[in-house]
């Protein structure tokens, strides 16, 4: 083939897919003309199945990649993806693909591309929080623009940074409005030793969004102070709580010991440390306590550890996870729920503690306390006072009937239904701000 012939060839098979509007980066126009180099019948090489999700086949040559930057190695992964699922007959189609795959890559560029592998596989990998979760972020995103890009909708709503990126790309491609929910920063789940790729998530979206939910003022504070979001586009909704009035009286295990309860995971953030070291000093003044944690966590062990140490382990009764009738029946059997937590964007189980009429001594350093009125408080690190604290409850009942009844009416008016009301609201912000840009 002469050389005009080879050109004629070339920009006969790259035409289409340049007009289609998907190919005017300098990369894809290389990649074009490289795979046209490498087949004279791209349609046949690219149809659906003919590409790795793995690796780009031998038969395009390691030159496809040659001298391009990492922007325009983007896009040609981009195209070959798009190529791999749906084939290069209708390039239009393709080219529509491309613009989807192209904002999730931006809304999540930490997972490199892995999450392609997965969506490929027609899956987003295990359902739980193990593995590559940047990849399964970014695998939901695929899905997520796929699935709702035709559908009919006025406002995205995405809960904490693994959907972060799904809404990202979401609003990219639609034009709608993205609302992000805050439930929990990275610095509330590892202090000051953040992950990196998930603290430039978490503040991708919260700049991406038009509106900003936090469960908390203590969260909104974060939120505004370690990632620099605009306060005046935060609001507060807290969470809510429903209660189960059949759940309320379950019979409980006869003992003679009063009970102190921890509810909830056993990590770094719940602050299991300090209700041990608390459960010390209180058996240092009073023998008839039990002091129960129910949950599991990475925690665990060295909490077992350290109330083996202070010799108390025989008073200190772990039950591991819970779930179904058990929760209500370890409610029922407390005297006294502690949320010792260190940091705390919401904090539901106080709540729950109490619609079972079990008073509660919680953080100052949790969301929770800003709601709650009828609730010993205390700081986290203070375990003189929250030892103190569990003693009042513990010797005098009518402090403990107090907290109890006034915090049972308390609870009753925190639900779910007043928040979804409150997420409403902001919806409607969100969708006036996006129509109406020049008064943002």
């Amino acid at each position: 083939m002469t050389d005009s012939a080879l050109g004629k060839s070339i920009r006969m098979i790259a035409a289409p897919f340049l007009a289609s509007g998907a190919y005017t980066s300098v990369g894809a126009q290389v990649a074009l003309e490289r795979i046209a180099l490498a087949s004279a019948a791209p349609e046949r090489l690219l149809r659906p199945g003919a590409l790795s999700s793995e690796t780009v086949p031998q038969e395009l040559g390691a030159d496809l990649f040659a001298d391009l930057d990492d922007n325009a190695r983007q896009e040609v992964l981009t195209m070959l993806e798009a190529w791999e699922r749906f084939g290069t007959d209708d390039p239009t189609a393709v080219a529509e693909m491309v613009e989807m795959m192209r904002a999730v890559r931006a809304a999540v560029p930490e997972s490199n591309g892995r999450g392609a592998a997965l969506a490929l596989k027609g899956g987003t990998g295990t359902p739980d929080y193990s593995g590559d979760l940047l990849a399964q972020s970014e695998a939901y995103a695929r899905f997520a623009v796929e699935s709702c890009r035709e559908r009919d909708f006025d406002v995205i709503h995405a809960h904490d940074w693994l959907t972060y990126p799904a809404g990202i790309a979401l609003a990219r491609v639609t034009g709608k409005p993205l609302v992000v929910h805050v439930h929990s920063t990275e610095f509330d789940r590892s202090g000051e030793h953040v992950n990196q790729a998930v603290y430039n998530i978490e503040r991708r979206g919260m700049h991406a969004a038009v509106r900003v939910i936090t469960v908390s003022m203590l969260t909104k504070n974060i939120c505004a102070n370690r990632y620099g979001v605009n306060p005046a586009k935060c609001e507060v909704v807290y969470n809510g709580v429903d209660l189960d009035p059949k759940a309320v009286g379950i019979s409980t295990i006869g003992r003679r010991d009063k009970i102190v309860l921890y509810f909830g995971r056993i990590t770094m953030q719940k602050g299991p440390e300090y209700f041990v070291h608390a459960a010390k000093r209180v058996l240092e003044k009073m023998d008839d306590v039990k002091f129960v944690v129910a949950g599991s966590g990475d925690q665990a062990q060295s909490m077992i550890q350290l109330a083996a140490e202070l010799g108390i382990g025989h008073k200190v009764l772990f039950t591991g996870f819970l779930r179904g009738k058990d929760i209500p029946r370890v409610f029922n059997m407390a005297d006294l729920y502690v949320m010792p937590s260190v940091s705390e964007p919401f904090g539901i189980a106080p709540l729950e503690a109490l619609g079972h009429r079990v008073p509660v001594l919680i953080s100052r350093q949790s969301g929770v306390s800003e709601v709650l009125v009828n609730a010993l408080k205390v700081d986290f690190w203070d375990v003189e006072d929250m030892a103190n604290k569990i003693i009042a409850v513990l010797r005098h009942p009518p402090l403990q009937r107090t907290l109890t009844d006034h915090g049972f009416d308390e609870v009753r008016g925190i639900t779910w239904d007043g928040a979804a009301k409150k997420c409403v609201g902001v919806y409607q912000h969100a969708i006036s701000d996006v129509r109406a840009p020049a008064r943002r």
